[in-house]
């Protein structure tokens, strides 16, 4: 089989169809709301791709008059992104409630923590977007991998492991609090919490654990690849101009979720379906014709971010019968 043949194989496998996927995924957040006694669904909507489609195949499943959407901006979010959560709320009649956050955060100092304020070079007056992207470049440069690869697992010995410390704790409390927000008026008014994470960023670990894309009761898009998502919105017709617009994780003005990982999605998710398959990592990158080291990086996300997805327990036989309880006391 040619390389050619090869690349058209695995796209054909990244195909969905839109139609019984959206009958499918609204099923399930009608079964689930049922099963689990709500009467209605939250959803943080941040005016990305994901929360809009999520947001939209709620209010299909369910009537619009049933889903409330909390828009959490704070400070560093980008005024694009507050407008369009609210445009597009408005355009489909969704109730929403509009949250700053900023308060929270100051309270806490987390502001304080940001590594753009702590960087270890000189840095010209630019925006907080070409801060970070140089932040990023000068990290990459000093230690060989990228910033949010490095943030995965501990820091212990770690070179730069204070500012990767630091900026975990101001990235990640702003995820956490919303997901905290979210719980807040689902428990005051008995509703679903909806979560937004697709199937790419849950793989690599491109999410906040316990964070408002992690902690939730459903996760409808949670087996679609981001290129899915995208081929899924278009079939329901989100907005051009969200579903073009660069993805962000909504953490510090500037960032893109790309420039952070440092991989194109079309790419990223041939090579994560590509792994999921077992192809080889040397196949991967000449059916793809990128370098074997890129296979690799997307490989080492899955295996580091693993932690992310799970819970650690104690590997023991509990029913320790043999157990002698007077030797407690010894």
């Amino acid at each position: 089989m040619g390389l050619r043949q090869e690349v058209s194989e695995l796209k054909s496998l990244m195909e969905i169809d839109p139609k019984a996927v959206e009958a499918s995924l609204k099923g399930f957040v009608r079964e689930s709301m049922e099963n689990l006694k709500r009467e209605g669904i939250i959803i943080g909507l941040s005016g990305g791709i994901d929360s809009c489609l999520a947001t939209c195949l709620c209010s299909m499943a369910v009537g619009t008059e049933k889903v409330l959407a909390l828009i959490m901006p704070e400070k560093d979010s980008e005024a694009r992104h507050i407008r369009d959560a609210l445009n597009f709320a408005e355009k489909n009649n969704i109730e929403t409630r509009l949250i700053d956050i900023t308060p929270y955060l100051k309270k806490l100092g987390s502001y304080k923590l940001s590594p753009l304020r702590i960087v270890p070079f000189p840095i010209p007056n630019k925006n907080e977007g070409t801060l970070a992207r140089m932040w990023f470049r000068y990290f990459e440069k000093k230690t060989g991998e990228t910033f949010f690869s490095a943030s995965i697992l501990g820091f212990k010995d770690k070179f730069f492991g204070e500012y990767l410390r630091k900026g975990n704790a101001y990235y990640r409390i702003k995820h956490r609090i919303r997901m905290l927000l979210l719980y807040y008026y689902a428990e005051l008014e008995n509703r679903l919490v909806v979560g937004a994470a697709n199937k790419t960023e849950y793989m690599i670990g491109l999410f906040v654990k316990h964070g408002c894309d992690d902690s939730a009761d459903i996760m409808p898009l949670l087996k679609l690849y981001k290129t899915q998502v995208r081929e899924l919105a278009g079939f329901i017709d989100i907005p051009v101009e969200i579903r073009n617009k660069p993805p962000s994780p909504d953490m510090g003005a500037g960032i893109t979720d790309e420039e952070g990982i440092g991989v194109p999605y079309e790419t990223l998710d041939l090579i994560l379906l590509a792994l999921e398959k077992g192809w080889d990592i040397r196949d991967i990158a000449a059916i793809l014709e990128i370098e074997e080291k890129m296979v690799t990086y997307v490989k080492g996300l899955t295996l580091k971010s693993e932690h992310m997805r799970k819970t650690f327990v104690p590997d023991f036989d509990c029913n320790m019968h043999d157990y002698d309880y007077d030797k407690r006391f010894d």
